[in-house]
């Protein structure tokens, strides 16, 4: 066996192989089997498929997301960024997604003060309205793709209405949101990094607009929120308000969609009870979760040592990489019985889906929400489904999510 750095073991699998990115478990498995740490050759650093490992390493305050703070591109030996991508590196600076404490607690403490549990709890009606409407548009022709009659708008339009932008919007945010989330998948060439580059001044400007208009004519919207939230004296500027505006924006879309068109693909499989899934509130929590876990939308989770230390008997030095692939962890035998199996029934166990430690995902009671109110309510309605055709899913590893839903009713 072929050893990379540390005497690591190698793993080689190209992310944009068809059949890997139409089923990468059978990989991780064989991924899984070589240790604790493992170099992919693709990326050129260690990543982990176990779940103590990967659990242990998104709490472990020793990494972290942002690293210039504690090392510059001289010592680390990088080259300086490329300019045309200037515009991207900049937006990205103020997101809070990449800053690590104090930054990070700063920003998330007050994104916390205007994103609130009840603010997303009054969610519930529109999205089962909502939910209702598209499948009311689509019951009588007895077959559809569901990705984009049912799976893309419902996360659109539910954080549109979060942040108080105009749902007709949607289509031109979401067009930004996918050239932006583009640039962090494997093999971006540079029309891929121009795209999101356009993207990215387009779609902020767009935002800084908005913001000008809540200033003038606050609502009990998010934004609004985000441009009055304060601790003190203290408040989000506006670059970070811009950020903060479009990683929720791009998180609750792309997150959300594959999150719920995942869940679909699964629960159409042969030998799920359809009447046990949403019997009771109880069972619809399980089987949300059970859906989260078994094919999660978010993959690969990447992050720096921010010293020179050891970690799983490996040492890393201030500046390597590593790489989280969550949702192999969440088929780790060790924390999961029988873990390839779907089981919605399945009392929920400390999946990776959401991440863990401080970069959490802020996101995560809006994702569960979501699915909890429209996957019963599409069952319901079309207690007919199934499949027409094998579900595919699109190449943009390391995100995962459908090309296609095409069902029959």
């Amino acid at each position: 066996m072929e050893t990379g750095p540390g005497n690591l073991p190698r793993f080689a699998q190209d992310p944009k192989e068809s059949a890997f990115v139409q089923d990468p478990y059978p990989a991780y498995r064989r991924l899984r089997a070589l240790g604790d740490l493992v170099v992919w050759e693709a990326y050129g650093f260690p990543v982990s498929a176990r779940h103590g490992v990967v659990s242990a390493a998104l709490k472990e305050r020793r990494f972290g997301r942002e690293i210039l703070q504690v090392a510059s591109r001289e010592e680390l030996g990088w080259p300086e960024p490329a300019a045309h991508l200037a515009p991207f590196l900049a937006f990205e600076a103020g997101s809070m997604l990449e800053r690590e404490p104090p930054v990070h607690t700063r920003l998330r403490g007050l994104v916390n003060r205007a994103f609130t549990g009840r603010a997303v709890e009054r969610l519930a009606p529109e999205i089962a309205r909502l939910a209702g409407r598209l499948l009311d548009a689509v019951a009588d022709r007895w077959e559809a793709d569901l990705l984009p009659a049912f799976a893309e708008p419902i996360p659109v339009a539910v954080i549109c209405g979060l942040l108080g932008l105009p749902v007709a919007d949607g289509p031109q945010l979401v067009a930004w949101s996918h050239a932006m989330v583009a640039v962090y998948q494997f093999g971006a060439t540079r029309a891929v990094e121009e795209a999101a580059v356009a993207a990215t001044l387009a779609f902020s400007d767009y935002v800084r607009a908005a913001i000008r208009d809540r200033r003038a004519r606050p609502g009990e919207d998010l934004l609004s929120a985000l441009v009055a939230a304060r601790d003190g004296a203290d408040r989000l500027s506006e670059e970070e308000l811009v950020a903060t505006a479009i990683l929720l924006m791009n998180a609750g879309h792309e997150g959300t969609v594959h999150a719920l068109g995942n869940a679909v693909a699964a629960l159409l499989a042969p030998g799920v009870d359809r009447r046990a899934i949403f019997a009771d509130g109880e069972a619809t929590r399980r089987t949300v979760e059970e859906c989260l876990r078994h094919d999660p939308p978010l993959h690969l989770f990447t992050r720096y040592a921010l010293e020179d230390f050891d970690f799983a008997g490996h040492p890393f030095r201030k500046g390597d990489r590593i790489g989280l692939l969550l949702a192999a962890a969440n088929r780790d035998p060790v924390a999961f019985d029988d873990p390839e199996a779907f089981q919605p029934a399945r009392i929920p166990g400390p999946h990776l889906a959401f991440g863990a430690g401080i970069h959490f995902c802020v996101g995560a009671p809006l994702a569960r929400l979501e699915l909890a109110i429209a996957l019963p309510i599409l069952f319901e309605r079309l207690p007919g489904l199934r499949a027409a055709a094998p579900p595919r899913w699109r190449d943009s590893y390391h995100f995962r999510g459908l090309e296609r839903l095409d069902c029959l009713w």
